[in-house]
């Protein structure tokens, strides 16, 4: 708690804040695959939650939340990129030989596959948000679907991963989150301070846990749609 609470121009500071930003991140990526989920429970389901999203409200506080997190998401990888300019300033003369056995390859490329997560961020947004890359099968969505007159965001989905460049896109893009979420998941319990004595064992599997939850979640519903076994 103590870091937290340090001024942010302080290298503690922003660590604590790396942290605190991925920790809110890491929630929002298991939040967002358990309602993409619902694309196994048929149109209905996945429909109805698409449509409570956007009815909170009147569907202006659905764009908050995805600006905020956007706004996140950049704080978390600027201060990254802030605290490894850092670094490298205060050892302008890198070792000789660098003692890296036991640093992963996930954990020493954080900030490769953090750029990465935010070019398919900016992507994702722009084909199923906006609509942009996609407008074909974007507009689908919006022929009314059932009684209550939802937008079919099922067959939205569904279309969208049945293009075999974009499902491929995304299952690369779902390669490079699991070795982020691998090394990120937990490592903000080290940054707070709170992988000590027996939380060790524990927080030492938050990693590598979310992130196989995540590439084996998000692929399937990918795969899925790609292989017709959810189909419009």
């Amino acid at each position: 708690m103590n870091a937290m609470l340090t001024p942010v121009n302080s290298s503690i500071g922003k660590k604590a804040l790396v942290g605190v930003t991925g920790m809110l991140l890491v929630l929002f990526v298991l939040g967002h695959l358990t309602g993409n989920l619902l694309v196994f429970a048929g149109r209905n389901a996945i429909n109805e939650y698409a449509h409570f999203l956007h009815e909170m409200g009147h569907g202006v506080l659905i764009w908050v939340v995805r600006l905020g997190l956007l706004g996140v998401f950049v704080a978390h990888l600027a201060l990254a990129i802030l605290l490894r300019f850092e670094n490298r300033r205060a050892r302008p003369v890198r070792y000789a030989h660098e003692d890296t056995v036991q640093a992963t390859w996930a954990s020493r490329n954080m900030l490769l596959t953090g750029l990465v997560m935010l070019f398919f961020v900016l992507y994702h947004l722009a084909h199923f948000t906006l609509g942009w890359t996609s407008p074909v099968t974007f507009k689908g969505a919006f022929p009314l679907h059932g009684p209550d007159q939802l937008p079919d965001v099922y067959r939205m989905v569904v279309l969208g991963f049945q293009n075999p460049v974009v499902a491929g896109l995304y299952l690369v893009a779902q390669l490079f989150l699991c070795l982020h979420l691998w090394h990120g998941a937990g490592s903000w319990t080290q940054t707070l301070g709170l992988n000590r004595g027996k939380l060790r064992g524990f927080t030492s599997l938050i990693g590598p846990v979310v992130a196989l939850v995540v590439l084996v979640g998000n692929s399937l519903i990918v795969l899925a749609c790609l292989l017709g076994i959810v189909s419009v």
